[in-house]
Order: structure tokens, then C-alpha cells, then sequence
């Protein structure tokens, strides 16, 4: 599965019972990067999303199969590491008091990409790709 998180610089995830993932560019380029293929995510995140490109299930992480896209932005995934190929993190360049936080260690990964983009609600949000570490 490939991991899409939207997080702060200590990744936290939520903040005051609120989203990072709120940006609507952010939203749009997280489409667009998964090229006309469904998202899994669960019914949390699914509000912000038209219905035509999630595949929505409380379950999603351990049901998401090689090459799918998950959107995890509530919940932990540290538990679905092994499955995980890629991970994509959209960060804030903020730090905000966080509610829940991102638990997957990446020291054990490769940081291969990064983008920065002006988002709807930021003036700079950046991406980065990870690959697992051989």
C-alpha cells in the first residue's frame, strides 16, 4: 500500500480535534497523485473527498492491497508497516499542538522526493515520498 499522511513538523495529524488535512490544494494534488485510482480511507476522511474517487471502510489499512492508496489522518498504522511500500507525507512547515500524531518511524525509510506547493491555505506545503530502506 502506499500511506498518504497530512502532517505538522512533529508529525502530528489532528490539532484541537481539527484536521491538517483541511487545504483544499493539498486535497486536489493527492487526487491527482493517485492518477484516477481509488483512495481507501475511512468514513472521517471521506467528507472531504467526492464519492467517486474514495473506497471508504473503517477497516481500510488491513484490507488495502499492494499498489493502493490509503489515507490515514485519525488513526494510528504503525501495526501496518509491513505492508507498506511507499509513504507520502504532506507537511505544514508548522508546528501545531497536536491531538494525534503520525507513529510510523521513518527512520527505517529513504526519503526519495520532495515538492514544495502553495497550498489554499498555506503559503508552502511540501511533499515527501518515502521508500522503505534495503
Amino acid at each position: 500500500m502506499i500511506l498518504i499522511a497530512a502532517v505538522d513538523d512533529r508529525n502530528g495529524m489532528t490539532f484541537n480535534h481539527r484536521r491538517q488535512s483541511q487545504d483544499r490544494f493539498l486535497r486536489e494534488k493527492m487526487v491527482t497523485l493517485c492518477g484516477g485510482r481509488k483512495i481507501r480511507m475511512n468514513a472521517y476522511s471521506a467528507k472531504l473527498f467526492p464519492e467517486d474517487v474514495t473506497e471508504v471502510s473503517e477497516n481500510f489499512l488491513a484490507e488495502a492491497r499492494e499498489g493502493e492508496f490509503c489515507f490515514v489522518e485519525n488513526m494510528p498504522a504503525a501495526s501496518y508497516e509491513g505492508k507498506v511500500e511507499q509513504i507520502i507525507l504532506f507537511k505544514w512547515n508548522r508546528l501545531y499542538p497536536a491531538d494525534s500524531y503520525f507513529d510510523i518511524d521513518l527512520s527505517g525509510w529513504e526519503l526519495v522526493g520532495s515538492e514544495d506547493f502553495i497550498g489554499s491555505s498555506h503559503d508552502k506545503i511540501t511533499m515527501e515520498t518515502y521508500q522503505r530502506r534495503h
